[in-house]
């Protein structure tokens, strides 16, 4: 008896056995697989970290830069004041201005990206069509692409319908648009085409900036939206700055992925999507019911 009797003890015990240690198994794989996460993230967060301190460094070289220009022109212009013929003198304020306006710009990407990082920044979304967005500031930069050679264009994507409408901040997607086209016609060269093209999927907005410029090369695509883009000095009106890395912020506020696609010397294709706006009848019936309510 004592024999019989022992045996459905061991095997009692042979189960919590082997229950605990497929228990201990488990917890060992999802510690390895946290442990591999969290490696994972403190990699992403020692590359931010890096792009970072390479961006304030950058950022911080053209605040001197502009700084230092400025202060010459008007040390010279408080020691020869009087003696400077007038075309000479007016020469130096314009530089003086000039670097002024840039340090300027720097300053107002640097504070908006700041804005955009902090816990203030909150879209107001509102219903608009984004083909009258796209065309209008297309009209924006209608003379700077004139003045470059280049031909600007806002059409939809092949296939979609023009009155495609989202659901977002207008003026900041229009922040959005007017950065990229920055970027996009500054490295566009005369005779080339930038193109603003929309459409949308079942659940998002879609709207691409598309150039025949030189292309980003691959070894630099990694981490465009992160670094300190240096204004090209050779063409007239080029912003640089912080133009991608304030567009991506915005985008990502809005739910949504700042993406990059390019072949080197053959252009760029930026592109970015949004929620999509309500049908107006099924908004039209949310009002009635609020009302109602």
């Amino acid at each position: 008896m004592l024999i019989v009797g022992a045996a459905p003890a061991a095997l009692a015990a042979l189960a919590v056995y082997w229950h605990c240690a497929r228990r201990l198994r488990a917890l060992s794989a999802q510690v390895e697989r946290m442990s591999l996460r969290i490696d994972d993230q403190l990699a992403e967060l020692e590359r931010g970290t890096r792009r970072r301190r390479e961006l304030l460094a950058n950022v911080s070289h053209d605040l001197r830069t502009p700084l230092a220009s400025m202060r010459g022109y008007l040390e010279l212009l408080l020691l020869r004041h009087g003696s400077l013929p007038p075309e000479e003198e007016r020469n130096y304020l314009e530089t003086a201005v000039r670097h002024s306006e840039r340090l300027g710009r720097l300053v107002d990407d640097l504070f908006e990206l700041s804005q955009l990082e902090g816990e203030e920044a909150r879209p107001q979304p509102e219903p608009f069509s984004v083909a009258e967005l796209a065309q209008d500031v297309a009209l924006k930069f209608g003379l700077d692409a004139r003045r470059r050679g280049i031909a600007l264009r806002a059409v939809a994507g092949d296939g979609a319908a023009a009155d495609v409408r989202a659901l977002a901040d207008i003026g900041m997607v229009e922040r959005v648009l007017e950065n990229l086209l920055d970027n996009a016609l500054r490295h566009t060269p005369a005779g080339g085409t930038v193109s603003i093209e929309f459409g949308r999927d079942a659940h998002r907005a879609r709207i691409v900036v598309r150039d025949t410029g030189s292309g980003i090369p691959a070894d630099q695509m990694d981490g465009i939206f992160d670094r300190y883009d240096h204004a090209d000095r050779a063409l007239p009106g080029g912003r640089g700055g912080l133009g991608l890395a304030i567009a991506r912020r915005i985008v990502r506020l809005h739910g949504g992925e700042l993406a990059a696609a390019s072949v080197a010397g053959a252009g760029a294709c930026l592109s970015f999507d949004l929620p999509l706006a309500p049908p107006a009848r099924a908004a039209a019936h949310r009002l009635m019911e609020g009302a109602d309510a």
